[in-house]
């Protein structure tokens, strides 16, 4: 008998980094999935070691005797790919393991176990590491996994039965046997996002709503940040209690201070760490220790110092998430709630925002201080606001989900900078957005110098980070990613008001926290000059609103209010004699004609004013319309936005009419996306996601092959042939990876249109098929492709369709980093497109990663 070798002699496969993920269980506790690693072996001895006899017989399928330690230890030792096991960490403990491995006999099967730490058992860990194993498995070409579970084993059998992927079970007796199949239909899509959603906001109440807060760093001095969140904190009336930690001092801000985490009367949900970079780690351990759920790391010199100060925050990320807490930051400015459930200011800001109906997450510290000082000035009142500075864990994402359910909060504000998980972030917004508005500032792309160095045009420069050049592609290739005018629409797509400055997102904000969006772009402008309500017209244009003509009625009811030579058109000029009574009488009139969706007031102060009657008549007439919106532009009026506010009732105030004709007309637009029907991501025939994964398992990152290229194709019904040009013009599309919104399909015709016309439409995957309709015939080339001009047209059905097998095949090989099909040829009506040549680049895995 041949004594099988020592895994340790043996040479160790790569480890696969790209399966490292932060995980939430059901109940909101935070873990750290990642593969098993030989240094693992004492750990996972003492993780069997610890698992009681019934959860052994769980696992063996019935009485069992404890296997040796150099038998255990080899369960470390795996090659990643025939056979990879998964853990769930504890803080340095392992709570829960799965295991496949792969069937030699029937490669595209696997049999996998799981095994849970009995104290463990009831927290969701099953679900959870089902869907990592699930991904790992689909990646590796597996299309089935097995499992046998004892009769008696419910936990484990409702783990499978709800998971949402399709299962099959074998005949009841003592023991079960699963077949899972782990291509992700829809039904576990589902169900996964709605766990995670559901985990998510449990993780985040010790954040946003904590019972006790630690400030560790908390500083004796006035005007320290240490000192200024307690102070803070206290100031701002939270209900709980209050833990300054401070070795050298008994007291801060009136507090009782503590020497350090350890001593403290009881564990805080939350703690601020306001200490120095080098002490960060040791601090963060100890709150882990002391069973602290949340960390909000202020401190800076992380990140933004260089490489050495991204690895310390990534390893705190693990640390925590394994510890079992969310952690914000580094260098951020804190955390803010205002709801009465709360009232937690745990910030180090001057200005702290009054309560009110907006949140906020900013991905700048510095920023957040400023926004909450405008706010303040603005009287725009906020729900919460977050400052998630380098976003190593809590992130805009996991905000977005909060938010989404809490009843204090109408309006969500983002400062966008990128998303650790594009992908992640569009689904969550396409959620949330038909609910609440979602507001971002985004300033756009800056243009990239580097040339095109590859065979493939579709993939814009993001994969590597600031200063990698080697992947850039230039920015006047159409097929490089969206342009900055395209941005606008990427936003649109997933139901997000894009704005370009912070003055733009303000005043957006301002509009939709006290005013519905408008059932319509109809606007009529209400004045007592010509000149402001010219500029204000132009701006409506500009906006995308109309300014139309008032029906004959309301100008019959116009004329008899304010006198047979008064100007009844749109705009109506009420001339600087107008009394407050004028404007009431103008106001209700324009706001019961069915033909206007909303109202500009413009107010210019005559000699004599008296802008507080102005100010009631439009409150007035506001609240007897309370469906359509009004804004008010006071112009030279000082202490106006003061005037504009009763209670509950606030019409918005602009300085200058043309940000109230923006705002306006950023509310027009979201109203008529959340109008309009969402479409559906059809089932697509003749596509065979088994066939492109096993296709990829064989390639390399970078260009894959014409020929392989070609089967992938292939795979998803979309051939690639030759043939002569069709009787439209040729057209292309691509696949790029944006920093914002992920994998980014561009369509356009070849040629001039797009090169020198920038005629190129863009949509974020996955693609329904009201977005592949819009996409092919918002181009300004359209007439050329449904026979409007020049022809009988092209296949526009085939087209739509193709387009939609890309988005599909986007979605299911997520490998893929770029591609592009040109040309492709455009035929008549009923003859489909032909796709004469592709080009696919796939991404190095080693690349990915980022926060969630």
């Amino acid at each position: 008998m041949t004594t099988p070798p020592d895994p340790k002699d043996l040479e160790q496969p790569p480890y696969p980094e790209d399966l490292e993920q932060p995980g939430l269980v059901r109940t909101g506790r935070s873990t750290f999935v990642r593969p098993i690693r030989p240094e693992d072996a004492d750990r996972l001895v003492a993780f069997v070691g610890g698992l009681s006899r019934a959860t052994l017989a769980y696992r063996s399928l019935g009485p069992v005797i404890r296997a040796r330690d150099d038998v255990i230890r080899r369960g470390a030792y795996v090659d990643y790919l025939n056979e990879l096991a998964l853990v769930a960490l504890a803080g340095d403990e392992i709570a829960g393991l799965v295991r496949y491995v792969r069937d030699t006999e029937d490669p595209d099967h696997a049999e996998v176990t799981f095994t849970i730490r009995d104290d463990d058992q009831s927290e969701g860990f099953g679900r959870l590491l089902l869907e990592h194993i699930a991904a790992a498995a689909r990646a590796r070409g597996i299309r089935v996994l097995k499992a046998d579970v004892l009769a008696d084993n419910t936990r484990m059998i409702n783990v499978f039965l709800g998971s949402g992927y399709r299962v099959e079970s074998g005949p009841p007796g003592q023991i079960v046997h699963f077949d899972i199949a782990v291509d992700p239909q829809a039904q576990a899509v589902a169900r996964a996002e709605r766990r995670e959603h559901t985990a998510v906001r449990r993780s985040l109440r010790p954040l946003l709503e904590p019972r006790s807060v630690a400030v560790i760093g908390a500083n004796r001095r006035p005007l320290t940040i240490g000192h200024e969140i307690v102070a803070n904190l206290l100031r701002g009336g939270f209900r709980g209690s209050v833990f300054p930690v401070n070795p050298r001092a008994e007291q801060v801000a009136g507090a009782r201070a503590y020497p350090n985490v350890r001593e403290l009367p009881e564990p805080p949900d939350l703690a601020l760490i306001a200490v120095r970079a080098e002490a960060v780690p040791e601090v963060v351990r100890e709150c882990a220790e002391a069973g602290v759920k949340a960390v909000v790391v202020v401190s800076t010199g992380f990140g933004e110092t260089g490489a050495a100060g991204r690895s310390t925050e990534l390893e705190l990320s693990r640390f925590a998430r394994a510890s079992g807490m969310r952690l914000v930051g580094p260098n951020c400015m804190g955390v803010v709630n205002t709801t009465p459930v709360a009232r937690l200011a745990a910030t180090f800001s001057p200005a702290l925002p009054t309560p009110g109906r907006v949140a906020m997450s900013s991905q700048s510290g510095p920023l957040g201080l400023a926004v909450l000082d405008f706010a303040r000035r603005l009287r725009l009142g906020f729900s919460g606001f977050v400052s998630v500075g380098h976003a190593v864990d809590v992130s805009t994402n996991d905000l977005l989900q909060w938010w989404e359910e809490d009843p204090e909060t109408s309006v969500i504000l983002l400062h966008v900078e990128t998303f650790g998980n594009p992908r992640r972030f569009a689904r969550i917004a396409r959620r949330v957005a038909p609910r609440k508005p979602i507001i971002a500032v985004h300033p756009g792309h800056a243009p990239s110098t580097g040339q095109a160095d590859s065979e493939v045009r579709g993939g814009p420069e993001v994969r590597g980070g600031p200063g990698r050049r080697g992947d850039s592609v230039s920015r006047a290739d159409p097929a490089a990613g969206p342009s900055d005018s395209a941005v606008s629409s990427l936003f649109a797509q997933s139901g997000v008001i894009r704005t370009r400055s912070l003055q733009e997102l303000f005043d957006a904000a301002l509009l939709l926290a006290h005013q519905p969006p408008p059932p319509g772009n109809r606007v009529a402008v209400i004045t007592n000059a010509g000149g402001p309500a010219a500029l204000t017209v132009g701006a409506c244009a500009a906006s995308g609103l109309r300014v139309p003509p008032l029906g004959e009625r309301t100008r019959e009811t116009l004329r008899a209010a304010l006198g047979p030579g008064a100007e009844v058109a749109n705009p109506v000029d009420l001339t600087p004699m107008a009394t407050a009574a004028h404007y009431r009488q103008a106001l209700d009139a324009v706001l019961a004609d069915d033909g206007i969706d909303a109202a500009i007031v413009l107010f210019m102060p005559p000699l004599a004013d008296k802008p507080d009657e102005v100010a009631a008549a439009i409150l007035d007439a506001a609240e007897a319309a309370p469906s359509k919106p009004v804004v008010a532009s006071f112009l030279g009026g000082a202490g106006v936005a003061d005037l504009l506010h009763r209670g509950q009732l606030v019409v918005p105030t602009y300085a200058f009419p043309e940000a109230a004709a923006a705002s306006l007309g950023h509310a027009a637009a979201y109203q008529a996306w959340r109008s309009t029907p969402a479409g559906v991501i059809p089932d697509l025939p003749g596509v065979d996601a088994d066939r492109a994964r096993s296709l990829l398992a064989g390639c390399a990152p970078g260009p894959v092959p014409p020929r392989i290229a070609a089967e992938l194709l292939d795979s998803y019904g979309i051939a690639v042939r030759d043939t002569r040009p069709g009787s439209g013009p040729d057209a292309f599309l691509s696949v790029g990876a944006d920093p914002v919104f992920g994998p980014v399909v561009a369509f356009g015709l070849t040629g001039d249109y797009a090169d020198l016309m920038a005629d190129v439409a863009h949509r974020v995957t996955p693609l329904s098929d009201r977005d592949a309709r819009e996409m092919v015939r918002s181009l300004r080339a359209a007439p050329l492709l449904d026979g409007r001009v020049g022809g009988p047209g092209v296949d526009l059905a085939a087209l739509e369709e193709t387009v939609l097998r890309i988005s599909a095949m986007v979605e299911d090989l997520p490998e893929i980093e770029a591609m592009e099909l040109r040309p492709i040829r455009l035929l008549p009506p009923g003859d489909g497109v032909a796709v004469t040549r592709a080009t696919i680049r796939l991404a190095d895995e080693t690349r990915k990663g980022g926060p969630s």
